[in-house]
Parts: structure tokens; C-alpha cells; sequence
């Protein structure tokens, strides 16, 4: 399993990610293209923001909720050439990111993580 604390520092790196790969992978010439991996990666960076978890700023969105928006997103993502009309064009930088949204989400540990849970903090040691 992947702790939510690691899956949130992935979530920030996937979203920046996302939202560059049009310009690093060199496919911004396309509209559809480009669009679909930069709101997903704008909407990735803004439920990490809202979510329950160690990397969240404001922890409105329960963690499971978030792990459910990654898989929706990742099936959109890796189905978004042959949805949006771009498929002769550019595929595996879609369907790679999306199934590694997917895998992630479906590894990771349901609940945040406390430094109770793993023997750190004053109480545990009590």
C-alpha cells in the first residue's frame, strides 16, 4: 500500500506534471490534447488542496472521495484520445498517466496516516 502522504506528494508532482506534459512532450498544438491533461492536472492540485490528508490545506474532502476522483479522472485521462478525436495523433502520454492515476489510487492506504500509527510521536512512546 501507499501511505496518503506519499500519494499526496504525488498528486502535487502528477498535477504539475499534467499540466506541462503538452509543452515537455510536444503535443501543444493541439487543442484537445493540451486541454485535457491541464485541467486534469489543475484539478488534481486543487482536490489534493481540499482533501483530508497530511498534504491538504484545508481537509474537506474525505480521502476515499479523493481516491475515487484519481480512478474517475485516470479513465478519462487514458480514454480522452479516442473521447476527444486526437488518437491518430498522440495516445501514450494519456493512457500512461491515466493508468498510473488509476494504479496509485487503487494501492493506496484508505486513511491518513498519524504519527501514531507508526510508532512516532509523544504518545506512542508513553
Amino acid at each position: 500500500m501507499i501511505p496518503s502522504r506519499t500519494h499526496g506528494i504525488l498528486d502535487y508532482l502528477m498535477g504539475v506534471l499534467l499540466i506541462a506534459a503538452p509543452w515537455i512532450i510536444g503535443f501543444s498544438d493541439d487543442r484537445a490534447a493540451t486541454m485535457v491533461p491541464v485541467v486534469l492536472g489543475a484539478g488534481v492540485i486543487l482536490y489534493s488542496l481540499l482533501t483530508d490528508y497530511e498534504l491538504g490545506a484545508y481537509r474537506v474532502i474525505p480521502l476515499p472521495t479523493h481516491l475515487a476522483i484519481d480512478v474517475v479522472g485516470g479513465i478519462l485521462l487514458a480514454a480522452s484520445p479516442w473521447l476527444f478525436g486526437f488518437a491518430d495523433r498522440i495516445v501514450w502520454p494519456h493512457v500512461t498517466f491515466g493508468l498510473l492515476e488509476i494504479g496509485a489510487a487503487l494501492l493506496t492506504a484508505r486513511r491518513p496516516s498519524t504519527a501514531a500509527d507508526h510508532g512516532h510521536g509523544r504518545l506512542a512512546h508513553r
